[in-house]
Parts: C-alpha cells; structure tokens; sequence
C-alpha cells in the first residue's frame, strides 16, 4: 500500500495508491490485475489489501466495497469504512457520483469524433455478458464515447458512463467494432502492450457526510501505440 505519505505494503509485486482517507471513506488507484473483491478473504484482492493497512494502522473498521473494477482493469475505486455508507451510495448512486471516466486504447482507427452505445447486458450461464438492442431481461446500458486520437491500428478514447454494468464498456466497443485493445475475452485478439488497455482516470462525487464535492483524477499509464 502507498499513500501521499509513503507507507507501502506490496503483495505480488502490486502496489496500491491511497489517493484520499479520512473516517468515512478511502480512495484507491487501483492496479491492473488485483481484483476488487473476493468471496475468499485467502485470495489478495484491493479490499483485503485495504483490510491488513486498516488493521495495521489500528483502525477499527473494515473496508466496504462501494463499487467494482474489472480484475483486468486499471484505476479509481472507492470503499467505505462503514456499511451503512456503502449503502448510501448504492442506494443512491447516480446523484451521488456525478462523473465517472475511462481511458481505452481500442483496436482500428475511430471515425467518429463522439457518439453514444446502449444496449440491454445480461450473462449467461458461463458468465459471459451478451449485448442487445432489444429487452432481453438484462440491464439497460448507456455509454457515451469521445475519441482522443485516432491512429490507423489502434485508437486512444475517452469513455463517460451513465450506468455501471459488467464489462460494459469492453462489450460496448465491441459493439460498434473497436474492441478494448488487449481484452482477451471480449476482443479481437490484439495485445499491443500486454495488458487490457482500460483504465477509470476520473471519479468526482458528493461526500456521503460532508456533502463536499471531491474529484479525483489519475495518470493513464498506457498510451496509443
């Protein structure tokens, strides 16, 4: 763990940056490959690495899960330190995070300077999120896209979301036939830099408490080949 005053604690090789505490909530830069959570506190993920820094500081809390990254996926996260915070924020979640971003490199050269992807999400049986114009009894998506620049192989894009679904933007750029560069799952097989090229630099909400609005932005650490 690595905050603004230089405490760490690795684990794998993977540090993770504490952009912002205090006795509510914590702020996170959260590295590709750590999961958000796992159902087997044996298993590292951001919450039990936030977890082992609230014990070794001596803070009688837990970290509560607020929201969710993709494993694969770089970037900001925020956790509670307690559940009926966590709650607030799932119970009211669209007025209380007011603009939430992502930087993806995507594959092949994007025509349009912005535009708009919805489409209904739903998983089958082996987890795997299909995308459709129509109700299938999934949930209804919405994602906004702005292109940064457009190379001939690959694409740099700003991505905005009106609703937090699973793998919504991966499925969504495939959607429209630019696949997040590096998805395995949901891609076309191209891995320029070894990595999903997916990254949530901008997370500005409303404090749960103070009602303060606070903005937290991170350096991308990939940039279009």
């Amino acid at each position: 763990m690595k905050q603004e005053n230089g405490h760490r604690n690795r684990g794998r090789n993977m540090e993770m940056e504490i952009l912002f505490e205090d006795r509510y909530i914590l702020v996170v830069n959260k590295p590709e490959g750590l999961l958000t959570n796992s159902p087997d506190p044996r298993r590292e993920s951001a919450q039990t690495m936030l977890n082992g820094y609230l014990e070794q500081t001596h803070q009688r809390c837990r970290a509560h899960t607020i929201h969710r990254l993709d494993r694969e996926t770089s970037g900001l996260l925020l956790f509670a330190k307690e559940k009926r915070i966590a709650l607030q924020f799932e119970e009211d979640w669209k007025q209380r995070v007011y603009d939430r971003r992502y930087m993806a490199i995507v594959h092949g050269k994007m025509t349009e300077p912005e535009g708009t992807v919805s489409s209904w999400l739903k998983d089958n049986k082996m987890y795997y999120t299909y995308s459709s114009p129509y109700d299938n009894g999934g949930k209804f998506a919405v994602t906004h896209f702005r292109t940064i620049h457009a190379g001939e192989e690959y694409s740099l894009v700003e991505l905005k979301l009106d609703t937090g679904r699973k793998n919504q933007i991966r499925v969504h750029m495939r959607d429209i036939g630019f696949p997040v560069a590096g998805d395995r799952k949901y891609g076309d097989g191209s891995d320029p830099l070894g990595r999903l090229c997916l990254h949530a630099y901008r997370l500005c909400f409303h404090h749960p408490v103070t009602g303060k609005e606070l903005r937290f932005e991170t350096k991308v650490p990939f940039s279009c080949p």
